[in-house]
């Protein structure tokens, strides 16, 4: 069921689009959705897809809605920041913008913390995202609601008590994505050198992940349990394992998500450090 939370955007990218679109099929009317983008070319094709209202500046329309998104890239939000602040009166700021703590934007509004700060992910552009959250002291319960219905358009959520863990979530689902794809693209050489063809290998690989990853989704097992029951001793599955066991994939995978937030943290002490 449709309410009529006004939403507003700010940015217009790939990810905006995903979740505009969502949102006006699931949670709001287009009438009740307002971008924002410097990129007039972004703009008409979000107008001719989905039917709402844009505007090249931020103007009063986006001042009356009840919940701005900031998704701008993380060097151009301090910018942004600058000029919404003049229009902000108790609305809620989401934002998806990467590497930028919700303590900063805060500090940069003096204080301002009705700020609730999201990572989503590129699975989010099929509506199987999942987002991790986490909301200041300053967004009501009904604000916080809003949030999650606004992720959820696009995915599942996952909320934090502590920002600090946004590092972890960016490590493992934000980055997640790639990790899956080379992986693919790695079972993908394999088959080719077994002697697949190019497009045998890819749709065997493709299904294969596809596949196990909903079977770890509807199963009341673990998934070391579902690796285990596929897992034959002495059998081919057995000689692929012990092969990554002894190479050290599993810490080698472990060892990069860990990388991935400290990179994180890096990044958001990096765009932080504007006044």
């Amino acid at each position: 069921m449709q309410s009529e939370l006004k939403i507003g955007f700010i940015g217009g990218g790939n990810m905006a689009s995903a979740l505009v679109g969502g949102l006006a099929v699931k949670l709001t009317s287009p009438n009740n959705i307002h971008v924002v983008d410097v990129n007039q070319e972004s703009l008409t094709r979000m107008e001719t897809q989905f039917g709402v209202n844009t505007a090249l500046k931020i103007d009063a329309a986006l001042a009356g809605s009840d919940v701005i998104i900031l998704a701008v890239k993380p060097q151009q939000l301090h910018d942004v920041i600058s000029q919404l602040q003049p229009h902000l009166s108790g609305q809620l700021l989401l934002s998806i913008a990467a590497g930028i703590r919700a303590a900063d934007i805060s500090r940069w509004l003096g204080g301002y913390d009705a700020i609730v700060r999201s990572m989503p992910n590129t699975p989010a552009l099929i509506s199987k995202g999942v987002t991790g959250m986490v909301a200041m002291p300053g967004v009501s319960a009904e604000q916080r609601q809003a949030a999650d219905n606004i992720m959820r358009a696009v995915g599942a959520t996952v909320w934090l008590d502590d920002e600090a863990l946004i590092d972890s979530v960016t490590a493992v689902s934000g980055s997640g994505p790639a990790y899956v794809f080379y992986f693919i693209e790695a079972m993908q050489q394999a088959a080719a050198e077994l002697g697949l063809n190019a497009e045998q290998g890819t749709q065997l690989a493709i299904a294969t992940f596809t596949g196990a990853a909903e079977l770890a989704a509807q199963s009341t097992d673990a998934v070391s349990v579902l690796r285990e029951k596929v897992t034959s001793k002495g059998g081919t599955t057995y000689a692929a394992l012990s092969s990554l066991e002894a190479s050290g994939v599993k810490q080698a995978i472990v060892q990069a998500v860990k990388a991935a937030a400290v990179r994180g943290k890096e990044l958001g002490d990096e765009f932080g450090q504007q006044a």
